[in-house]
């Protein structure tokens, strides 16, 4: 078979892959498939705290991106971890990194956990999922949880404006300039997250690839 055409199924296989583990959301969280460090960054569109769209894609090339997934402003954990990425941020922005923070939390549910933490970073609203699926993070909750949530007060179709009950295992990429992965964590126990100090010697071994 000549070359160009090897290198033609290749394309297509490769295409094909990543579009399965754009689509595939398990039910539960240990199924997650992510993408992989090495890869290209997906297009990816979220929404501003105003609503508007914002291409991270795009972003990325302007400078290398700590990219965070977390649950939602509900979420203490996730709080907790926000407020910790603040410590670091000035650190981070010293390397040349910019930090974009995404949730499934409406566009105006995003202001409520930069008031509360003095974040100086960006966060995005990914109500519909559709970056959380694209970077093959995204689970669906079972309909029990989802009620169980609802008892304690957390409504995650409120939050999200969406019934489709989905959201990000907590997840933070090293993303470099040309839109590769150079460092990915992704844990399905969201009450650990990636320590500070790993993150930071993580950016900066990115910035030496």
């Amino acid at each position: 078979m000549p070359v160009k055409y090897l290198y033609l199924i290749l394309i297509i296989s490769s295409s094909l892959m990543n579009a399965q583990v754009a689509t595939f959301v398990p039910d539960n969280p240990e199924d997650i498939k992510p993408i992989l460090v090495g890869t290209q960054l997906p297009e990816l569109l979220v929404k501003t705290p105003t609503g508007s769209n914002f291409d991270v894609t795009e972003s990325v090339k302007e400078k290398p991106t700590i990219l965070i997934f977390f649950r939602g402003g509900w979420c203490p954990y996730c709080n907790a971890h926000l407020a910790k990425l603040q410590e670091i941020e000035s650190e981070l922005v010293k390397l040349g990194y910019q930090i974009l923070a995404i949730s499934p939390d409406k566009p105006e549910l995003l202001r409520v956990p930069v008031e509360e933490h003095g974040l100086k970073y960006q966060l995005f609203s990914d109500s519909e999922m559709l970056a959380s699926r694209a970077m093959g993070i995204a689970f669906k909750m079972k309909d029990d949880m989802v009620e169980k949530y609802k008892g304690y007060g957390i409504d995650i179709e409120t939050d999200s404006g969406y019934d489709h009950h989905l959201l990000p295992v907590p997840a933070a990429f090293v993303v470099g300039q040309d839109g590769t992965i150079k460092f990915s964590y992704v844990n399905p126990n969201y009450k650990i997250r990636i320590d500070g100090d790993v993150l930071i010697a993580a950016a900066k071994s990115a910035l030496m690839k």
